[in-house]
């Protein structure tokens, strides 16, 4: 298991050389289905597959800027088989953008998504990340926003989750 540390932003504005810098189409499938927050994930990142399982740990059960994580490696072939099950989807296209000696992966949503983008941090350290700047391309933090989450998102539409936008002030970012 692996530990993840890391703080989500709704994007304000992307940077003019954001699309200078390689991307990777991601396509994201949560399961069970039925469940309204899913917390197994099918991923297609690039050329890499993987199932992933996140839980929030056990003495900071809301607090999902720190969380267990289970990966394990699948073949194209196995995810051209997990495709075809009953799973809510979620397409992106994932920028790595750097920044102060960080990664920004800016999230930009395809499909019924788009508009939304998202952009995370991760961090080596809770003492890293309490240290933390918001840059000015991102409009406020909302990892704790449970609306925002993968988990909730996949299979969501843009009008769906606009209301809660709105309330950040957040405009859509078409690219």
């Amino acid at each position: 298991m692996e530990e993840e540390i890391e703080l989500t932003y709704l994007a304000k504005s992307l940077p003019k050389d954001l699309f200078e810098y390689p991307h990777k189409e991601m396509i994201d499938l949560y399961i069970p289905a039925a469940f309204d927050h899913p917390t197994i994930r099918i991923r297609k990142n690039g050329d890499k597959y993987v199932i992933t399982k996140k839980e929030p740990y056990e003495d900071t059960p809301n607090d999902t800027s720190h969380m267990l994580e289970q990966t394990i490696k699948i073949t194209e072939k196995e995810f051209s088989e997990f495709i075809k099950f009953p799973a809510k989807k979620v397409e992106k296209h994932r920028y790595e953008y750097p920044y102060q000696g960080l990664t920004a992966e800016f999230d930009v949503f395809q499909g019924d998504l788009a508009g939304l983008v998202l952009i995370d941090f991760e961090f080596k350290t809770r003492e890293e990340q309490a240290k933390f700047i918001m840059p000015d391309f991102c409009l406020v933090e909302v990892t704790q926003e449970k609306f925002i989450a993968g988990g909730m998102l996949c299979g969501k539409k843009y009008s769906d989750i606009e209301k809660q936008l709105v309330s950040y002030q957040y405009q859509k970012l078409l690219t």
